[in-house]
């Protein structure tokens, strides 16, 4: 398995990156983008360059390529010394980029624009800046964050109730063996089964959090193998993307997933008459955060902050927002109100969020958590030298569990490896079997 996932990064690191770069082009007229897919709105990109151009008098042409993995996004800067020059990790890759010394402080003064920045959360502010690293600015003066959002299940209440889902126990009963998927991601999942393996110490308040979700110690790391393996023969499938379409068609109940996707899902169900919802079971989950930064490789810092200046935008903030479901870090009265769906008939505490004036307000769960989900929630910290360990427990907690497309790539590999040796070895005996010959002839020459 290991060597298996090594061969699949290595593969995924040797994909062709979109979007290429003339270098006899100016370089203080390009701006190379590494974000995740589908994750910016239609027009954001082209509406940048006209923006660009009015407070700067320059053109700006954009190089956009995208990444599917934190860790080849940080391989590609950290070790290929690409010049991107803003990308977009999530929150432990953020921290761990603070640590190496591989980001620049983001520019906040702007000749003509406005500092959209300051409309970010002062929650989300708080958040970020917990990444900082000692002797250092504070680590939003690095990172500026993008999108948030919590880990927690996505649930059919055909089949389901939401009384069902209070703990992630829910996932190691048998009732719900078969239909039950979880994102294949080793971070959260960790963090969950350390919070239901400590849910008595949790309930009486001997446990935090944050403490938890952030504990490598090899009692820690023990228990989560112990309580995954368990868990093990529920799970009909460990997913990336597929969940969102097996929740929408019936063919799962429950589904481990982020709020993003479990947003999109829900949207997409109610168009076919399948009624989704989300819940943070009340162990508690992480909450995640993705942010743009600048790398120290970075050849246009200056097109760089106005391009992070530019998403934070109110207006800009919202057509992202709506292109991929997940939540802005902005925090304005202009967000909250296009976000208030007055067809609900539950209300949140977005407070921490939007101040008084989202104290009582019609938002989705998928999108503001109310206030009491957010208390029992925290950020997982990057594993830093304990990744190994962790990624080693993952690798071996999911065993065999192959989906098809694997199967199918590693049969073809071995496939055509076989015919490849198969074919090598008719070359090789007909090569003999002409020199054979050849002698053969030479010999009978000479005799006569």
């Amino acid at each position: 398995m290991r060597r298996l996932n090594l061969f699949i990064v290595t593969l995924l690191a040797c994909i062709a990156l979109s979007g290429c770069y003339n270098m006899s082009e100016e370089r203080a007229n390009v701006l190379k983008i590494y974000n995740w897919a589908d994750y910016i709105g239609e027009g954001v990109l082209e509406d940048f360059q006209e923006y660009y151009k009015e407070q700067t008098g320059e053109d700006i042409r954009i190089v956009y390529q995208t990444f599917d993995i934190n860790e080849i996004m940080l391989t590609k800067i950290e070790k290929g010394h690409e010049d991107f020059d803003v990308v977009c990790p999530s929150e432990y890759i953020i921290e761990r980029m603070l640590h190496k010394g591989l980001l620049l402080p983001i520019d906040t003064v702007f000749a003509h624009s406005p500092n959209y920045m300051k409309g970010i959360a002062p929650f989300i502010r708080e958040q970020i800046d917990k990444l900082t690293v000692k002797g250092q600015r504070p680590a939003s003066s690095y990172a500026v964050c993008y999108m948030w959002g919590t880990a927690g299940l996505l649930y059919n209440k055909k089949y389901v109730s939401e009384e069902e889902l209070h703990s992630w126990g829910c996932l190691w009963n048998p009732h719900f063996s078969g239909k039950i998927l979880m994102k294949d991601a080793y971070r959260d999942s960790y963090g969950m089964a350390l919070l239901y393996s400590h849910r008595e110490e949790l309930k009486h308040g001997s446990k935090a959090v944050s403490k938890l979700m952030n504990d490598y110690s090899p009692a820690a790391m023990d228990s989560v193998e112990k309580y995954l393996k368990l868990l093990k023969p529920n799970v009909a499938g460990w997913e990336a993307d597929f969940g969102k379409e097996m929740m929408t068609k019936g063919k799962a109940w429950i589904n481990m997933t982020w709020s993003g996707d479990a947003q999109w899902a829900i949207e997409e169900a109610a168009s076919v008459g399948v009624d989704l919802a989300y819940t943070v079971p009340e162990e508690g989950s992480n909450v995640w955060y993705d942010g743009w930064v600048i790398p120290k490789y970075a050849k246009n810092v200056k097109a760089a902050s106005y391009f992070i200046n530019f998403l934070c935008r109110p207006d800009i903030a919202l057509r992202n927002m709506e292109e991929n479901g997940y939540v802005s870090s902005i925090g304005s009265a202009e967000i909250m109100e296009a976000c208030i769906d007055t067809t609900l008939s539950t209300y949140v505490d977005a407070s921490y969020f939007f101040g008084e004036q989202g104290k009582r307000v019609q938002l989705r769960n998928t999108q503001y958590p109310d206030k009491s989900v957010i208390n029992r929630c925290a950020m997982i910290r990057d594993f830093g030298e304990h990744t190994v360990k962790v990624l080693e427990i993952w690798s071996r907690v999911k065993g065999d569990n192959l989906n098809s497309g694997i199967v199918i790539l590693i049969l073809v590999v071995i496939g055509g490896l076989c015919i490849w040796r198969i074919h090598n070895l008719w070359k090789a005996r007909s090569r003999k079997s002409v020199q054979y010959r050849r002698r053969r002839a030479i010999q009978k020459n000479s005799y006569s």
